[in-house]
């Protein structure tokens, strides 16, 4: 008896060595998973590839440096100029383009700093100068870092020590849920704001008032985690993701993602 209970136990520690093997981990940004597209998405993966699929959602600046510690396989992020200079320094092999959405700046009706249809460093100043809320994620995400860039690009200085500017350090829903609450201004994927007006039926009390500036392009680009710095990582398995998410059967799955009968993703892989 006691024979087949030590085999068993070798069965049952093999087995789970099997599985941890045939598990992919993903680090990504809040509004992949928000949006409801990993969801989507995950049983046509492990349908398709037998593989284990499993993700933490973060900002942008934590999901690499989940990467730099070995905590993750490959990421999904959005902060082209972060990426490159985690490439650069040896933490991920390549970066690889797989969807874009964009940017835009969300808040009340009553638009009290009058900032509806106007070029973003316009609306930025005039939000900066009215003094109204603004609502900021404050998470070093990739939402957050492309705000900050903005707020630089519009040459307004110590806009984050206004009393009107305020930092949820919590994620994209969270905080448009919190300018909601606020009657403020925030900035937000589109993707994620699409999922936020479907929470209320396609009346959402927030509205779109400054979109379209090539500036606000958001893209959304998969890094597997190098070995050299990270021996253990499943370089097979990140691949085998990398060339699923790229392949024409999955863009056009992201392409026909839709909520409210708008799409929240369009893919762009090379």
């Amino acid at each position: 008896m006691r024979f087949l209970l030590v085999i068993l136990a070798v069965l049952l520690m093999t087995a789970n060595v099997f599985a941890a093997e045939k598990s992919l981990l993903m680090a990504t940004t809040t509004s992949t998973d928000n949006t409801g597209l990993l969801e989507y998405l995950e049983p046509i993966f492990e349908k398709d590839t037998g593989i284990d699929w499993k993700w933490t959602a973060t900002g942008t600046g934590k999901a690499l440096e989940l990467g730099k510690n070995c905590d993750a396989d490959i990421l999904l992020v959005h902060a082209p100029a972060a990426e490159k200079e985690y490439i650069n320094n040896g933490y991920g092999v390549y970066r690889k383009e797989v969807m874009y959405n964009d940017f835009v700046i969300v808040g009340p009706p009553s638009d009290p700093a009058n900032i509806s249809g106007k070029k973003v460093g316009n609306a930025l100043e005039a939000i900066y100068n009215n003094g109204s809320v603004f609502v900021s994620r404050g998470d070093d995400s990739g939402t957050n870092k492309k705000e900050i860039s903005l707020w630089k690009s519009a040459d307004l200085k110590d806009y984050n020590k206004k009393g009107w500017y305020k930092e949820t350090g919590q994620g994209m829903i969270a905080t448009l849920n919190i300018a909601t609450e606020m009657n403020g201004y925030t900035m937000t994927d589109r993707g994620t704001y699409i999922k936020y007006q479907s929470n209320y039926d396609g009346k959402a009390p927030l509205q779109i008032l400054v979109e379209g500036d090539k500036i606000l392009y958001n893209q959304y680009s998969l890094i597997p985690v190098g070995k050299e710095r990270c021996p253990d990582v499943k370089m097979e398995l990140a691949e085998k993701f990398t060339s699923w998410m790229t392949s024409d059967k999955i863009q056009q799955a992201i392409a026909d993602y839709k909520l409210l009968g708008k799409k929240l993703f369009i893919p762009n892989a090379r």
